[in-house]
């Protein structure tokens, strides 16, 4: 039985007893305590929280999950997985032990021709929680499963609970015997390779108070409502239906394990080493695939550096298998795409995008292993030769600030060299880096207040109506004050706080469009609106600061949105969307919006593109989006389903998930989108739209950044008058200008190139007089001088090879120059053979003179070049470099 069938049966099962089906939700993580989702519970926790009220009293689902504290544990086993499907039901408040316990033990029983599993009863084994007498009287008596196939187990393996204070609850589990082949008798508790989990089922019944680990927490009581959250590992239900041993052998994962065999030539289960990679590429291509599918772009922070992680491993064991420089990612996202499309059939529809972002990854990686692999080798043979264990915490953080070589790469390589890493040292390293953008990012996202907090109000509250379409102020009345995160029921002049409304004109970040500012005004105060967002589904949260007065829980509040700033803004989400088309009809459907920030009088639009867009395009897209608005098209915003929405062709943000209802946001006939923010009424609003030009953003990202209206005028004004006044200088007409600029800088290369070979040879006029003035130190000829300043370090090294190839080559000779070639001190040093022979080396002589300038540096035994930053200690570095000789030869 194919994955994608098993996950049908599992939800028409429970469609069919009440259940509303649900989509996976992202696994971008709404939560903003995680980065992904790691179990299929997770978007349906705050339900069981009580944050929200659920949709329906019961819902299936089958929920995408990626975990990855065990990344580097892939592939050498079959059981550990970054990606995995959990199929589940829910009860909130409605049925409970007595129906979930017969509801699994029928599907998974139940025949084929019925829309069952067939597994034979007698292989099935039940777990309990240990006191849980109710769960076994069900099992036994009403399911009819013998008692010696039922087993109590304790807190470590058979109670659930979220790790905070909330709901918790024993587990009862569903074991499949796959036979003696695998391992002892005695079921789950005997050995859990043999007795293979299926499903757990989790009875929500207790409030808990306090937790303090796994097994050591506080109940309070019972829930008033109590609850069921079940989980069935998909890939765990096909490794058994399909007769396999194990994840990597079921249909969607070997599909891609076998493509990848092929493609590099290898067969699995030949060579262990080999099996390695192969699991490890068919695991990871399926797990970036579904990231890039749900929005996540490779980066170095947070989900994207998960993402860049496992993408890069992947196609580090392409290489190890013997890859080369050949690039096959595509080829495996396509596989992937074909195997996982039947379930999840957006992955179809996005494929061009995912591509985009997979095969830019793929293409920056492969450089950044030639280079980075060469730099890693030259510090594995360092760090033997010294005899040493550990590559050094600064050697790991260069590889990756410098070479942009992830650590777990460097610690993974480092293993298989028998060598350690300084991981210490990297951390504290990369912490310092990453502090200060860390907590800005989290304070401007999620303030001070903990989620459960915004979950309080929202119960409370309601979800908060927004008038902001149609009204920019309007009454409403304050329902939740918080300050430093906590609830208070007045906050006085000069407090920062989050003011929530019972219904707001003010528009909360989102969409890629910027907060509203403006004013909040009651009879006794006025709050300077400074920020909107919305921490949680329904709530949104007014941040500022009391300006003068009291604002209290429960007062009438007249809301006042700055109406120049949101006209300003609204005008630059237009033209966003006007853009996004452009760059489609020039560059194809695979020009996939990746993001945008839409600011006052600016917007910068994000897309996925192989590579740089050549600068006619931008051209012609700036001309195409202005002829737009000189046809002034009206702009008309209507609701409709996501499917009506998706057949009339409204574009949707690349990686985004929306609900059953949707907002199209539509331009004339030139524009129709999926959107929420506002708008303009028709385009001629816009004015103008200026490109200022585009760059990369990522691997598959290119970036866009563009002005509009009176801002795209004003640049305009200002670039004309520039141009007139370099005209006057230059006493040329306007288009002159090209050819005349050309020819000046023409001119000014040439003689900044003739003044450099002018400058070289007088520097080099001077070898044949620091031949002469060699000191002799024990047979060696010995040179130190100071270059004079401004001396370049191409001419210092070339000065020190001329120096050193004077001397006859049997007299040993060594020269040491230094010089400041703008205001950091340069050294170099040059040995000839007969000098080597006599022990001296270029490498530790620099070292020496680097040591004494506050720098560092190094090279082979020939010649060496290093630096600093104390300019003044140059003659000292001298003296150290000949005291140095003198000791060494002596």
């Amino acid at each position: 039985m194919e994955s994608a069938e098993i996950a049908r049966r599992f939800l028409r099962f429970f469609e069919e007893r009440g259940h509303k089906v649900v989509p996976s939700a992202s696994l971008i993580a709404e939560d903003p305590t995680l980065l992904l989702v790691p179990a299929g519970m997770v978007p349906f926790k705050p339900y069981f929280l009580g944050q929200r009220k659920p949709p329906a009293a019961r819902l299936a689902s089958v929920q995408k999950c990626v975990r990855t504290p065990d990344i580097e544990e892939v592939g050498k086993t079959t059981r550990h997985a970054t990606f995995f499907q959990m199929l589940g039901n829910f009860s909130f408040g409605d049925y409970f032990k007595e129906q979930a316990i017969p509801f699994a033990w029928e599907l998974l029983t139940r025949s084929e021709s019925d829309g069952g599993f067939a597994f034979p009863e007698e292989k099935l084994w039940v777990t309990v929680y240990l006191d849980d007498d109710e769960a076994i009287d069900i099992w036994h008596n009403k399911v009819g499963v013998p008692m010696e196939r039922i087993q109590r187990r304790g807190l470590e393996d058979n109670y659930w609970h979220m790790g905070v204070p909330g709901p918790g609850g024993p587990c009862s589990e569903i074991y499949y015997d796959r036979g003696p082949e695998y391992g002892r008798d005695g079921g789950p508790v005997a050995d859990e390779d043999r007795y293979l989990e299926v499903w757990n089922n989790v009875f929500m019944q207790y409030q808990l108070s306090a937790v303090r680990s796994k097994v050591d927490f506080d109940v309070a009581g019972e829930l008033p409502a109590k609850n069921i959250d079940t989980g069935m590992g998909l890939e765990r239900m096909a490794t058994i239906l399909q007769g396999v041993d194990n994840l990597y052998e079921i249909d969607t994962t070997y599909k891609i394990l076998d493509s990848a065999a092929e493609l590099t030539k290898t067969r699995y289960g030949r060579d262990p080493r080999a099996d390695v990679s192969l699991r490890v590429i068919a695991d990871h291509v399926r797990t970036g695939t579904m990231l890039v599918a749900d929005g996540v772009m490779p980066g170095n922070e947070g989900r994207g550096y998960v993402l860049r992680r496992i993408l890069r491993r992947s196609i580090r064991n392409l290489r190890l298998l013997g890859s080369g420089d050949e690039r096959y990612m595509h080829e495996l996202t396509e596989v992937t795409i074909n195997a996982m499309g039947e379930t999840y059939p957006e992955l179809k529809v996005d494929a061009p995008q995912i591509h985009a972002v997979i095969d830019a990854e793929e293409a920056s990686f492969l450089g950044t292993l030639r280079t980075g692999t060469a730099i890693f080798d030259v510090a594995v043979e360092e760090t033997k030769r010294k005899s040493g264990t550990t590559l050094s915490g600064d050697q790991a953080f260069k590889l990756h600030d410098t070479y942009g070589f992830p650590i777990d790469l460097t610690l993974e390589m480092a293993s298989e060299q028998g060598l350690k890493v300084d991981e210490e040292g990297f951390r504290r390293l990369m912490k310092e880096q990453r502090e200060m953008a860390k907590a800005d990012a989290a304070a401007k996202k999620t303030g001070n207040a903990d989620i459960s907090v915004f979950g309080q109000l929202l119960e409370n509250a309601g979800k908060v109506e927004f008038l902001g379409y149609d009204q920019t102020s309007a009454e409403s009345s304050v329902v939740g004050i918080l300050v430093d995160g906590a609830s208070v029921p007045v906050a006085g002049a000069g407090a920062t706080v989050e003011i929530v409304l019972g219904r707001t004109p003010f528009y909360a970040e989102g969409g890629g469009q910027l907060a509203d500012h403006g004013l909040l005004r009651t009879s006794g105060a006025e709050v300077d609106v400074l920020d909107v967002q919305s921490p949680i589904k329904g709530l949104v949260v007014h941040r500022g600061r009391v300006r003068v007065g009291e604002i209290r829980v429960g007062d009438e509040v007249q809301a006042e949105v700055d109406v120049e700033r949101r006209k300003a803004i609204s005008r630059s989400h237009s033209a966003t969307h006007l853009v996004h088309r452009g760059f489609k009809n020039a560059l194809g459907e695979t020009a996939a919006q990746a993001g945008s920030e839409n600011s006052p009088g600016r917007f910068r639009f994000d897309f996925t593109a192989a590579g740089a867009v050549p600068p006619s395009v931008l051209r012609d897209v700036e001309d195409e989006v202005n002829a737009v608005l000189i046809n002034d098209l009206k702009v008309n915003a209507f609701y409709t389903s996501q499917a009506e929405a998706r057949a009339m062709g409204a574009l949707a943000m690349f990686g985004e998930k929306y609900g059953d209802e949707v907002r199209v946001v539509e331009i004339g006939d030139y524009s129709r989108e999926l959107c929420g923010g506002t708008h303009v009424h028709s385009s001629g609003q816009l004015g103008l739209v200026k490109v200022l030009g585009e760059q990369s953003v990522g691997a598959g990202v290119r970036r866009v950044e563009a002005l509009v209206g009176i801002d795209a005028f004003r640049f305009l004004a200002r670039e004309s008058l520039l141009v007139a006044q370099v005209t006057e200088q230059l006493k040329v007409r306007r288009e002159e200008l090209p050819e005349r600029i050309e020819g000046i800088v023409t001119r000014l290369r040439t003689a900044e190139k003739d003044l450099e070979k002018l400058r070289s040879a007088q520097v080099l006029q001077i070898a044949g007089e620091l031949a002469a003035q060699a000191h002799d130190l024990h047979g060696v000829s010995v040179v130190t001088h100071r270059a004079p300043d401004g001396t370049g370090p191409d001419d210092l090294r070339k000065l020190a090879l001329d120096v050193r190839g004077r001397f006859p080559g049997d007299r040993p000779a060594v020269v040491v120059l230094a010089g400041v070639p703008s205001d950091r001190p340069v050294v170099v040093a040059a040995v000839n053979e007969a000098g080597r022979e006599r022990g001296l080396k270029a490498g530790r002589l620099v070292g020496v003179a680097a040591k004494a300038l506050g720098g560092g540096g190094g090279g082979k035994d020939d010649v060496a070049q290093g630096g600093g930053t104390r300019p003044e200690a140059i003659d000292e570095a001298l003296r150290m470099v000949a005291e140095t000789i003198a000791g060494q030869l002596a």
